[in-house]
């Protein structure tokens, strides 16, 4: 089995399509949408993003793609009121002009739609900000 050691940021001619919560791994077998499996084995856990590529032993990259997700689609007039709230709760959220993606959660759907934004539910790739704490995902902060 071919072995990924390293993350490059130039893309390959074969892909590996990943979940947000799938992109972020240190070591992990994975199987390309060709078929082929690779183990990743990474020296600390890494966020990866679409268009990242995995440089395999052989000298072949395999790229990240950003696989389609469930998520929730709000959008509103004045949406600064919203992402605050979103924010808050300490919710994973794509920041987009005109609109917010947020995975599926029953609290913040009815609280956004009490809030008066109008959500609906969508089939796209998920690629939230990174947080103020550090690039890529933060897990943990003092308050």
């Amino acid at each position: 089995m071919l072995v990924a050691s390293k993350i490059v940021k130039a893309g390959g001619t074969r892909n590996c399509t990943l979940s947000y919560e799938d992109r972020f791994l240190r070591r992990k077998v994975l199987t390309s949408d060709d078929g082929t499996q690779f183990l990743v084995d990474l020296a600390h856990t890494t966020s990866l993003e679409e268009g990242d590529g995995f440089a395999l032993e052989d000298g072949s990259v395999i790229s990240v793609r950003a696989a389609l997700e469930p998520l929730l689609e709000i959008t509103a007039t004045n949406l600064l009121p919203l992402v605050w709230h979103i924010g808050n709760r300490h919710c994973p959220a794509q920041i987009e002009q005109g609109r917010v993606l947020v995975q599926p959660d029953h609290v913040i759907h009815d609280l956004m739609e009490k809030l008066g934004a109008k959500v609906r539910e969508v089939k796209e790739p998920f690629t939230p900000e990174g947080g103020a704490y550090g690039h890529g995902r933060t897990h943990s902060h003092a308050h």
